[in-house]
């Protein structure tokens, strides 16, 4: 197993092992007679996950527009080296290296044009 997926599992298992566990401790001290506390904390807690998670949309939804926007603006590019054999006229077997400069996808920025099928002779 990855070292990094099993990283990534087990932080993804215990963030939500602490969203499900609540961070309140119950009351036990209000009436039958009059529930109004208890009443309003279920409400409070209602509104608040309500309103928390109208944000969180909200918030979602904006940054993945601007991502999504920034997109085809991204002109992250890095090189890519890669090596040939060559012979050289006097016989010997060379190595040489052909840089070739690549988007964030790993598509050449700037492709070498297909070289042009050789005349047909007449």
């Amino acid at each position: 197993m990855n070292i990094g997926y099993a990283f990534r599992s087990g932080a993804s298992v215990a963030i939500l092992s602490l969203l499900c566990s609540g961070c309140t401790s119950p009351s036990y001290t209000g009436s039958p007679y009059q529930p109004g506390p208890q009443i309003g904390r279920a409400i409070g807690t209602g509104a608040g996950a309500v309103v928390g998670n109208a944000a969180g949309v909200v918030v979602g939804t904006g940054e993945g527009l601007v991502s999504g926007i920034a997109a085809p603006f991204d002109t992250t590019t890095h090189l890519v080296r890669r090596w040939h054999t060559e012979i050289t006229p006097d016989g010997r077997t060379i190595q040489v290296p052909e840089d070739i400069l690549v988007d964030a996808n790993g598509r050449p920025v700037n492709p070498q044009p297909a070289s042009a099928p050789a005349p047909v002779p007449k």
